[in-house]
Protein backbone atom coordinates (compact mmCIF):
# COMPACT_ATOMS: atom_id res chain seq x y z
CA UNK A 1 0.00 0.00 0.00
CA UNK A 2 1.49 2.94 -0.68
CA UNK A 3 1.71 5.83 1.55
CA UNK A 4 -0.43 8.92 1.56
CA UNK A 5 0.68 12.29 2.97
CA UNK A 6 -1.63 15.04 3.77
CA UNK A 7 -1.29 18.73 2.40
CA UNK A 8 -2.89 22.39 3.13
CA UNK A 9 -5.71 22.74 1.29
CA UNK A 10 -4.08 26.43 0.79
CA UNK A 11 -0.09 25.30 0.21
CA UNK A 12 0.63 22.40 -1.36
CA UNK A 13 4.09 22.24 -0.22
CA UNK A 14 2.64 22.17 3.40
CA UNK A 15 3.12 18.25 4.01
CA UNK A 16 2.66 16.06 6.77
CA UNK A 17 2.01 12.82 7.69
CA UNK A 18 -1.85 11.02 9.00
CA UNK A 19 -0.70 10.98 12.40
CA UNK A 20 1.14 15.04 12.16
CA UNK A 21 -2.31 16.20 10.55
CA UNK A 22 -4.23 14.74 13.09
CA UNK A 23 -1.68 15.90 15.65
CA UNK A 24 -2.08 19.35 14.32
CA UNK A 25 -5.69 19.74 13.78
CA UNK A 26 -5.23 22.52 11.27
CA UNK A 27 -2.30 23.34 9.45
CA UNK A 28 -0.16 26.45 10.09
CA UNK A 29 -1.14 28.33 7.51
CA UNK A 30 -5.00 28.27 8.35
CA UNK A 31 -5.75 25.31 5.66
CA UNK A 32 -7.14 22.24 6.56
CA UNK A 33 -5.24 19.23 5.48
CA UNK A 34 -6.20 16.50 2.25
CA UNK A 35 -4.63 13.65 1.20
CA UNK A 36 -1.69 14.07 -1.24
CA UNK A 37 -4.10 11.41 -3.17
CA UNK A 38 -7.46 8.92 -2.38
CA UNK A 39 -6.37 5.61 -1.81
CA UNK A 40 -6.50 2.97 -4.08
CA UNK A 41 -9.30 0.68 -2.34
CA UNK A 42 -10.98 -2.64 -3.44
CA UNK A 43 -14.04 -3.11 -2.26
CA UNK A 44 -15.27 -6.11 -3.08
CA UNK A 45 -18.66 -6.23 -2.04
CA UNK A 46 -19.43 -9.91 -1.91
CA UNK A 47 -16.70 -10.02 0.77
CA UNK A 48 -17.75 -6.69 2.93
CA UNK A 49 -21.33 -7.47 2.82
CA UNK A 50 -20.47 -9.78 5.51
CA UNK A 51 -17.97 -7.56 7.73
CA UNK A 52 -18.39 -6.42 10.59
CA UNK A 53 -18.76 -2.43 11.11
CA UNK A 54 -15.43 -2.74 13.10
CA UNK A 55 -13.92 -4.71 9.97
CA UNK A 56 -14.67 -2.20 7.65
CA UNK A 57 -13.76 0.44 9.49
CA UNK A 58 -9.87 -0.91 9.94
CA UNK A 59 -9.61 -1.38 6.36
CA UNK A 60 -10.91 1.76 5.59
CA UNK A 61 -8.79 3.72 8.35
CA UNK A 62 -5.68 2.07 7.23
CA UNK A 63 -6.02 2.90 3.69
CA UNK A 64 -6.19 6.54 4.43
CA UNK A 65 -4.04 6.91 7.55
CA UNK A 66 -0.77 4.70 6.43
CA UNK A 67 1.74 6.23 8.54
CA UNK A 68 -0.34 3.98 11.41
CA UNK A 69 0.24 0.63 11.75
CA UNK A 70 -2.56 -1.93 11.24
CA UNK A 71 -1.81 -3.30 14.45
CA UNK A 72 -2.76 0.29 16.02
CA UNK A 73 -5.47 1.08 13.94
CA UNK A 74 -7.06 -2.28 15.03
CA UNK A 75 -7.18 -0.86 18.24
CA UNK A 76 -8.16 2.52 17.44
CA UNK A 77 -11.00 0.41 16.33
CA UNK A 78 -11.76 -2.02 18.83
CA UNK A 79 -11.40 0.60 21.48
CA UNK A 80 -13.70 3.19 19.99
CA UNK A 81 -16.66 0.85 18.74
CA UNK A 82 -17.47 -1.20 21.34
CA UNK A 83 -20.31 -1.62 23.94
CA UNK A 84 -20.65 1.98 24.41
CA UNK A 85 -22.52 1.77 21.11
CA UNK A 86 -26.37 0.07 22.46
CA UNK A 87 -26.65 -1.78 18.71
CA UNK A 88 -23.94 -4.44 17.63
CA UNK A 89 -24.56 -3.09 13.78
CA UNK A 90 -23.19 0.60 14.91
CA UNK A 91 -24.86 1.84 12.42
CA UNK A 92 -28.31 0.47 11.60
CA UNK A 93 -29.52 1.12 8.20
CA UNK A 94 -33.52 1.39 8.07
CA UNK A 95 -36.16 0.96 5.96
CA UNK A 96 -38.94 3.86 5.98
CA UNK A 97 -41.25 3.58 3.29
CA UNK A 98 -39.30 3.98 -0.32
CA UNK A 99 -36.05 4.75 1.20
CA UNK A 100 -33.65 4.16 4.06
CA UNK A 101 -32.78 5.68 7.08
CA UNK A 102 -28.60 5.05 8.20
CA UNK A 103 -29.06 5.47 11.96
CA UNK A 104 -25.99 7.26 13.62
CA UNK A 105 -26.98 8.15 16.81
CA UNK A 106 -26.65 5.20 18.48
CA UNK A 107 -23.51 6.10 20.38
CA UNK A 108 -22.69 7.67 23.97
CA UNK A 109 -23.99 10.80 23.32
CA UNK A 110 -26.96 9.71 20.93
CA UNK A 111 -25.60 11.71 17.87
CA UNK A 112 -24.12 11.37 14.69
CA UNK A 113 -20.48 13.19 15.93
CA UNK A 114 -19.82 10.06 17.89
CA UNK A 115 -19.15 7.78 14.95
CA UNK A 116 -15.75 10.11 15.05
CA UNK A 117 -15.22 10.84 18.40
CA UNK A 118 -15.63 8.09 19.60
CA UNK A 119 -11.95 6.74 17.38
CA UNK A 120 -10.40 10.10 17.41
CA UNK A 121 -9.07 10.09 21.17
CA UNK A 122 -7.61 7.24 20.56
CA UNK A 123 -5.81 8.10 17.31
CA UNK A 124 -4.56 11.36 18.52
CA UNK A 125 -2.92 9.44 21.39
CA UNK A 126 -1.35 7.05 19.43
CA UNK A 127 -0.44 9.94 16.86
CA UNK A 128 1.48 11.53 19.64
CA UNK A 129 3.54 8.25 20.44
CA UNK A 130 4.48 7.80 16.79
CA UNK A 131 5.68 11.52 17.09
CA UNK A 132 7.22 10.71 19.91
CA UNK A 133 5.42 14.38 21.43
CA UNK A 134 5.90 14.70 25.02
CA UNK A 135 3.24 17.52 24.92
CA UNK A 136 0.12 18.21 26.49
CA UNK A 137 -2.83 18.80 24.12
CA UNK A 138 -5.06 21.52 24.45
CA UNK A 139 -8.11 20.67 22.28
CA UNK A 140 -10.07 23.75 21.47
CA UNK A 141 -13.61 23.11 20.09
CA UNK A 142 -16.54 25.38 18.88
CA UNK A 143 -19.54 23.20 18.57
CA UNK A 144 -22.95 23.79 16.87
CA UNK A 145 -24.64 21.49 19.35
CA UNK A 146 -23.32 17.80 19.00
CA UNK A 147 -19.94 17.83 18.62
CA UNK A 148 -19.29 19.52 22.16
CA UNK A 149 -20.66 16.79 24.16
CA UNK A 150 -19.06 13.85 21.51
CA UNK A 151 -15.58 15.35 21.90
CA UNK A 152 -15.83 16.04 25.84
CA UNK A 153 -17.52 12.35 26.29
CA UNK A 154 -14.52 11.09 24.04
CA UNK A 155 -11.25 13.02 25.54
CA UNK A 156 -13.08 13.17 29.17
CA UNK A 157 -9.85 12.04 31.59
CA UNK A 158 -7.95 11.12 28.74
CA UNK A 159 -4.34 11.40 30.15
CA UNK A 160 -1.70 14.38 29.00
CA UNK A 161 -5.11 16.02 27.31
CA UNK A 162 -7.33 18.94 28.30
CA UNK A 163 -10.39 19.96 26.01
CA UNK A 164 -12.00 23.95 25.76
CA UNK A 165 -15.86 23.94 24.44
CA UNK A 166 -17.46 26.97 23.36
CA UNK A 167 -21.35 26.37 22.31
CA UNK A 168 -23.73 29.28 21.56
CA UNK A 169 -25.76 30.37 24.28
CA UNK A 170 -29.22 29.88 23.60
CA UNK A 171 -28.38 28.43 19.90
CA UNK A 172 -28.14 24.83 21.30
CA UNK A 173 -31.41 22.75 22.06
CA UNK A 174 -32.15 22.26 25.83
CA UNK A 175 -31.37 19.11 25.80
CA UNK A 176 -27.72 19.83 23.94
CA UNK A 177 -26.47 22.10 26.03
CA UNK A 178 -27.54 19.88 29.51
CA UNK A 179 -25.47 17.16 27.75
CA UNK A 180 -22.58 19.55 27.60
CA UNK A 181 -22.36 21.88 30.75
CA UNK A 182 -23.16 18.55 33.27
CA UNK A 183 -20.07 16.72 31.73
CA UNK A 184 -17.49 15.35 33.59
CA UNK A 185 -14.03 15.05 33.60
CA UNK A 186 -11.23 16.88 35.29
CA UNK A 187 -9.37 17.76 31.88
CA UNK A 188 -12.97 19.31 30.75
CA UNK A 189 -14.47 22.92 30.20
CA UNK A 190 -17.28 24.07 28.84
CA UNK A 191 -18.65 27.70 27.88
CA UNK A 192 -21.61 29.51 26.40
CA UNK A 193 -20.63 32.35 23.88
CA UNK A 194 -22.82 35.43 23.36
CA UNK A 195 -22.70 34.90 19.97
CA UNK A 196 -23.20 32.17 17.22
CA UNK A 197 -21.53 28.77 16.45
CA UNK A 198 -19.58 30.71 13.16
CA UNK A 199 -18.30 33.41 15.49
CA UNK A 200 -17.08 30.81 18.08
CA UNK A 201 -15.10 28.47 14.97
CA UNK A 202 -13.86 32.12 14.14
CA UNK A 203 -11.89 33.03 16.75
CA UNK A 204 -11.16 29.29 17.24
CA UNK A 205 -9.09 28.91 13.97
CA UNK A 206 -7.63 32.15 14.53
CA UNK A 207 -5.68 30.80 17.83
CA UNK A 208 -4.43 28.00 15.58
CA UNK A 209 -2.72 30.48 13.33
CA UNK A 210 -1.43 32.69 15.71
CA UNK A 211 2.24 32.00 15.94
CA UNK A 212 3.48 33.93 18.89
CA UNK A 213 0.70 32.01 21.33
CA UNK A 214 1.65 28.32 19.92
CA UNK A 215 5.36 29.67 20.51
CA UNK A 216 3.94 30.30 24.59
CA UNK A 217 2.22 27.38 24.39
CA UNK A 218 5.06 25.21 23.27
CA UNK A 219 7.37 26.56 25.64
CA UNK A 220 4.87 25.43 28.15
CA UNK A 221 4.91 22.18 26.62
CA UNK A 222 1.47 22.40 25.42
CA UNK A 223 0.18 21.97 21.63
CA UNK A 224 -3.25 22.62 20.45
CA UNK A 225 -5.38 20.21 18.31
CA UNK A 226 -8.95 20.08 17.50
CA UNK A 227 -12.00 17.74 17.69
CA UNK A 228 -13.69 19.93 15.06
CA UNK A 229 -14.35 17.96 11.70
CA UNK A 230 -11.25 20.84 10.22
CA UNK A 231 -9.12 18.16 11.63
CA UNK A 232 -8.62 15.11 9.54
CA UNK A 233 -9.07 12.57 12.18
CA UNK A 234 -12.60 13.20 12.56
CA UNK A 235 -13.37 13.32 8.68
CA UNK A 236 -11.74 10.34 7.52
CA UNK A 237 -13.61 7.61 10.31
CA UNK A 238 -17.29 9.33 8.44
CA UNK A 239 -15.99 7.41 5.38
CA UNK A 240 -16.51 4.22 6.79
CA UNK A 241 -20.18 4.04 7.25
CA UNK A 242 -20.66 5.22 3.51
CA UNK A 243 -19.01 1.87 2.72
CA UNK A 244 -21.00 0.02 5.72
CA UNK A 245 -23.86 1.17 4.31
CA UNK A 246 -23.97 0.07 0.40
CA UNK A 247 -22.57 -3.34 1.72
CA UNK A 248 -26.11 -3.57 4.25
CA UNK A 249 -27.82 -2.65 1.12
CA UNK A 250 -26.54 -5.28 -0.96
CA UNK A 251 -26.88 -7.79 2.00
CA UNK A 252 -30.29 -7.33 2.03
CA UNK A 253 -31.26 -7.27 -1.76
CA UNK A 254 -32.09 -3.65 -1.52
CA UNK A 255 -28.99 -3.07 -4.41
CA UNK A 256 -27.15 -5.42 -6.32
CA UNK A 257 -23.41 -4.69 -6.76
CA UNK A 258 -22.78 -1.45 -9.17
CA UNK A 259 -26.37 -0.32 -8.40
CA UNK A 260 -25.59 3.75 -7.85
CA UNK A 261 -27.08 5.04 -4.43
CA UNK A 262 -28.10 8.53 -3.89
CA UNK A 263 -27.26 10.05 -0.57
CA UNK A 264 -29.42 13.02 1.39
CA UNK A 265 -27.03 14.71 4.28
CA UNK A 266 -28.76 17.38 6.45
CA UNK A 267 -25.71 19.63 6.14
CA UNK A 268 -24.14 22.50 8.20
CA UNK A 269 -20.10 22.22 8.63
CA UNK A 270 -19.96 20.19 5.13
CA UNK A 271 -17.96 17.41 7.25
CA UNK A 272 -20.53 14.64 6.86
CA UNK A 273 -21.28 14.96 3.19
CA UNK A 274 -17.79 15.49 2.47
CA UNK A 275 -16.90 11.94 3.66
CA UNK A 276 -19.44 10.77 1.28
CA UNK A 277 -17.99 12.38 -1.13
CA UNK A 278 -14.11 10.37 -0.28
CA UNK A 279 -16.22 7.45 -0.11
CA UNK A 280 -17.39 7.73 -3.69
CA UNK A 281 -13.93 9.08 -4.83
CA UNK A 282 -12.62 5.40 -3.34
CA UNK A 283 -15.43 3.59 -5.00
CA UNK A 284 -18.88 3.08 -3.44
CA UNK A 285 -21.30 3.88 -6.32
CA UNK A 286 -23.02 6.71 -4.93
CA UNK A 287 -24.67 8.85 -7.80
CA UNK A 288 -25.67 11.93 -6.51
CA UNK A 289 -24.88 14.06 -2.97
CA UNK A 290 -27.87 16.14 -1.51
CA UNK A 291 -26.73 18.91 0.49
CA UNK A 292 -29.76 19.34 2.81
CA UNK A 293 -29.87 22.63 4.64
CA UNK A 294 -32.29 24.77 6.81
CA UNK A 295 -33.06 28.42 6.63
CA UNK A 296 -28.88 28.82 6.93
CA UNK A 297 -29.44 28.01 3.40
CA UNK A 298 -25.88 29.31 2.24
CA UNK A 299 -24.24 25.93 0.64
CA UNK A 300 -27.68 25.36 -1.03
CA UNK A 301 -27.38 28.82 -2.35
CA UNK A 302 -23.61 27.74 -3.68
CA UNK A 303 -24.45 24.14 -4.92
CA UNK A 304 -27.46 26.22 -7.60
CA UNK A 305 -25.87 29.35 -8.41
CA UNK A 306 -22.03 29.06 -7.47
CA UNK A 307 -21.86 31.82 -5.20
CA UNK A 308 -21.09 30.89 -1.50
CA UNK A 309 -22.38 34.27 -0.24
CA UNK A 310 -22.44 34.52 4.15
CA UNK A 311 -23.29 38.09 4.25
CA UNK A 312 -26.98 37.16 5.23
CA UNK A 313 -29.76 36.78 8.18
CA UNK A 314 -28.73 34.37 10.44
CA UNK A 315 -31.52 32.07 11.93
CA UNK A 316 -31.36 30.11 14.90
CA UNK A 317 -34.20 27.29 13.67
CA UNK A 318 -35.08 23.89 15.10
CA UNK A 319 -32.52 22.02 13.46
CA UNK A 320 -29.74 24.23 15.71
CA UNK A 321 -26.64 21.70 14.72
CA UNK A 322 -26.98 22.99 11.04
CA UNK A 323 -27.41 26.98 11.95
CA UNK A 324 -24.22 27.54 10.23
CA UNK A 325 -23.24 29.83 8.15
CA UNK A 326 -18.75 29.45 7.41
CA UNK A 327 -18.67 25.84 6.82
CA UNK A 328 -15.19 24.92 7.65
CA UNK A 329 -15.03 21.49 5.58
CA UNK A 330 -16.30 23.67 2.17
CA UNK A 331 -12.45 24.51 2.31
CA UNK A 332 -11.67 20.95 1.41
CA UNK A 333 -14.46 20.12 -1.69
CA UNK A 334 -13.73 23.38 -3.16
CA UNK A 335 -9.87 22.65 -2.97
CA UNK A 336 -11.09 19.61 -5.42
CA UNK A 337 -13.78 21.67 -7.43
CA UNK A 338 -11.01 23.88 -8.12
CA UNK A 339 -8.53 21.16 -9.41
CA UNK A 340 -6.98 20.96 -6.56
CA UNK A 341 -5.54 24.38 -6.85
CA UNK A 342 -4.72 25.49 -3.61
CA UNK A 343 -3.11 29.42 -4.90
CA UNK A 344 -6.76 29.67 -6.02
CA UNK A 345 -8.77 28.52 -3.06
CA UNK A 346 -6.13 30.52 -0.91
CA UNK A 347 -7.53 33.21 -2.16
CA UNK A 348 -11.40 32.47 -2.67
CA UNK A 349 -10.62 31.67 0.87
CA UNK A 350 -8.87 35.12 1.57
CA UNK A 351 -12.09 36.94 -0.34
CA UNK A 352 -14.79 34.81 2.10
CA UNK A 353 -12.99 35.53 5.17
CA UNK A 354 -12.60 39.49 4.46
CA UNK A 355 -15.70 39.72 1.72
CA UNK A 356 -18.15 37.15 3.17
CA UNK A 357 -17.92 36.00 -0.58
CA UNK A 358 -16.43 33.96 -3.29
CA UNK A 359 -18.01 32.26 -6.87
CA UNK A 360 -16.76 29.39 -8.96
CA UNK A 361 -16.82 29.60 -12.98
CA UNK A 362 -20.09 28.53 -14.78
CA UNK A 363 -17.62 25.61 -16.26
CA UNK A 364 -16.80 24.52 -12.37
CA UNK A 365 -20.22 24.80 -11.28
CA UNK A 366 -21.45 22.58 -14.23
CA UNK A 367 -19.02 19.97 -12.96
CA UNK A 368 -19.82 20.59 -9.67
CA UNK A 369 -23.88 19.87 -10.17
CA UNK A 370 -22.86 16.75 -11.52
CA UNK A 371 -22.28 15.30 -8.10
CA UNK A 372 -23.92 17.96 -5.85
CA UNK A 373 -27.44 19.30 -5.51
CA UNK A 374 -28.63 21.37 -2.76
CA UNK A 375 -31.86 22.37 -1.22
CA UNK A 376 -33.65 23.62 1.79
CA UNK A 377 -36.22 23.08 4.26
CA UNK A 378 -37.34 25.53 6.94
CA UNK A 379 -39.12 24.90 10.27
CA UNK A 380 -42.60 24.20 9.62
CA UNK A 381 -41.65 21.97 6.39
CA UNK A 382 -39.40 20.24 9.12
CA UNK A 383 -42.26 19.59 11.63
CA UNK A 384 -44.38 18.63 8.88
CA UNK A 385 -42.46 15.75 7.52
CA UNK A 386 -41.84 14.23 11.53
CA UNK A 387 -45.54 14.51 11.74
CA UNK A 388 -45.51 13.00 8.36
CA UNK A 389 -43.14 9.89 8.68
CA UNK A 390 -44.55 9.59 12.42
CA UNK A 391 -48.18 8.93 11.45
CA UNK A 392 -47.25 7.22 8.00
CA UNK A 393 -44.50 4.43 9.39
CA UNK A 394 -44.74 4.82 12.79
CA UNK A 395 -40.32 6.00 13.22
CA UNK A 396 -39.27 9.30 14.88
CA UNK A 397 -37.17 11.65 13.49
CA UNK A 398 -35.02 14.12 14.71
CA UNK A 399 -35.91 17.86 13.19
CA UNK A 400 -31.93 17.56 11.15
CA UNK A 401 -33.22 14.19 9.56
CA UNK A 402 -36.82 16.04 8.78
CA UNK A 403 -34.78 18.45 6.82
CA UNK A 404 -32.98 16.07 4.68
CA UNK A 405 -36.10 13.90 4.07
CA UNK A 406 -37.87 17.21 3.82
CA UNK A 407 -35.65 17.83 0.89
CA UNK A 408 -35.53 14.50 -0.63
CA UNK A 409 -39.57 14.67 -0.91
CA UNK A 410 -39.39 18.28 -2.94
CA UNK A 411 -36.51 17.75 -5.31
CA UNK A 412 -37.84 16.80 -8.82
CA UNK A 413 -36.60 14.07 -11.43
CA UNK A 414 -34.38 17.19 -12.75
CA UNK A 415 -31.97 17.12 -10.10
CA UNK A 416 -32.63 13.61 -8.75
CA UNK A 417 -33.28 10.34 -9.94
CA UNK A 418 -36.06 8.79 -7.46
CA UNK A 419 -36.15 5.39 -9.16
CA UNK A 420 -32.34 5.37 -7.87
CA UNK A 421 -32.53 4.39 -4.31
CA UNK A 422 -31.90 6.63 -1.52
CA UNK A 423 -30.23 6.56 1.94
CA UNK A 424 -31.45 9.31 4.31
CA UNK A 425 -28.27 9.90 6.94
CA UNK A 426 -30.06 10.35 10.19
CA UNK A 427 -27.85 12.31 12.24
CA UNK A 428 -29.07 12.67 16.36
CA UNK A 429 -31.77 10.78 18.04
CA UNK A 430 -35.20 12.65 18.48
CA UNK A 431 -35.06 13.16 22.04
CA UNK A 432 -32.56 15.67 21.70
CA UNK A 433 -34.62 18.32 20.58
CA UNK A 434 -38.46 17.96 22.34
CA UNK A 435 -39.48 21.73 20.88
CA UNK A 436 -39.37 20.76 17.41
CA UNK A 437 -41.00 17.00 18.15
CA UNK A 438 -43.61 18.28 20.70
CA UNK A 439 -45.06 20.24 17.92
CA UNK A 440 -44.56 17.27 15.52
CA UNK A 441 -46.83 14.88 18.06
CA UNK A 442 -49.37 17.37 19.32
CA UNK A 443 -47.93 18.11 22.60
CA UNK A 444 -48.09 21.34 24.79
CA UNK A 445 -44.04 22.83 23.41
CA UNK A 446 -43.63 25.59 26.28
CA UNK A 447 -43.28 22.27 28.99
CA UNK A 448 -40.16 21.39 30.66
CA UNK A 449 -37.94 19.96 28.34
CA UNK A 450 -38.08 16.13 30.22
CA UNK A 451 -41.64 16.54 31.12
CA UNK A 452 -42.09 16.77 26.94
CA UNK A 453 -39.69 13.46 26.78
CA UNK A 454 -42.03 11.77 29.11
CA UNK A 455 -44.62 12.40 26.92
CA UNK A 456 -43.42 11.48 23.81
CA UNK A 457 -42.12 8.49 25.29
CA UNK A 458 -45.54 7.50 26.21
CA UNK A 459 -47.27 7.77 22.98
CA UNK A 460 -44.55 6.73 20.82
CA UNK A 461 -43.29 3.73 22.96
CA UNK A 462 -39.86 5.29 22.11
CA UNK A 463 -37.70 3.97 24.78
CA UNK A 464 -36.23 6.73 26.98
CA UNK A 465 -32.58 7.14 25.95
CA UNK A 466 -30.16 5.75 29.32
CA UNK A 467 -27.75 8.31 28.28
CA UNK A 468 -30.25 10.89 28.60
CA UNK A 469 -31.37 9.59 31.98
CA UNK A 470 -27.91 10.51 32.91
CA UNK A 471 -27.31 13.65 32.40
CA UNK A 472 -31.06 14.09 33.97
CA UNK A 473 -29.53 13.37 36.99
CA UNK A 474 -26.55 15.13 36.85
CA UNK A 475 -25.54 17.87 38.43
CA UNK A 476 -24.94 20.99 36.25
CA UNK A 477 -20.78 21.90 36.59
CA UNK A 478 -20.26 24.82 33.90
CA UNK A 479 -22.34 27.92 33.70
CA UNK A 480 -20.38 30.57 32.87
CA UNK A 481 -21.18 32.62 29.41
CA UNK A 482 -18.51 34.73 27.87
CA UNK A 483 -18.86 36.91 24.85
CA UNK A 484 -17.45 36.23 21.45
CA UNK A 485 -15.05 38.80 21.77
CA UNK A 486 -13.41 37.77 24.33
CA UNK A 487 -12.76 34.14 23.56
CA UNK A 488 -9.24 34.38 22.80
CA UNK A 489 -8.06 36.20 25.75
CA UNK A 490 -9.95 33.80 27.52
CA UNK A 491 -7.56 31.32 26.10
CA UNK A 492 -4.95 33.16 26.41
CA UNK A 493 -5.22 33.71 29.66
CA UNK A 494 -6.00 30.05 30.52
CA UNK A 495 -2.67 29.48 28.69
CA UNK A 496 -0.58 31.84 30.85
CA UNK A 497 -2.15 29.56 33.85
CA UNK A 498 -0.56 26.68 32.73
CA UNK A 499 2.15 24.87 34.23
Amino acid sequence: MSTIQYISTRDTNNRVTASQAILKGIAEDGGLYVPTTLPEVTLDWEVLQNQSYQEIAIEILSAFLTDFTKEEITACVHSAYDTTFDTKEIVPVKRVGDRHFMELFHGRTIAFKDMALSILPYLLTTAAKKNKSDKEIVILTATSGDTGKAALAGFADVPHTNIIVFYPKGGVSTIQERQMVTQAGDNTFVYGVEGNFDDAQTKVKELFADKELNATLAEKGFQFSSANSINIGRLCPQIVYYVFAYAQLVKDGTLAIGDPLNVVVPTGNFGNILAAYYAKGIGVPINKLICASNENDVLVDFFQTGTYNKNRDFYATNSPSMDILLSSNFERYLYYALNEDSKRVSELIKNLLSGGELSVSDKELKNIQNEFYGEFANDEETVSAIKEIYENYHYLMDPHTAVAYSVYEKLDEKHLDKDIHTVIMSTAHPFKFPAPIAKALGIDDTKEPYAILDEVSEITGVKFPEKLTEVRNSEIRFSDVIDKADIQDFVKKYIKDLK
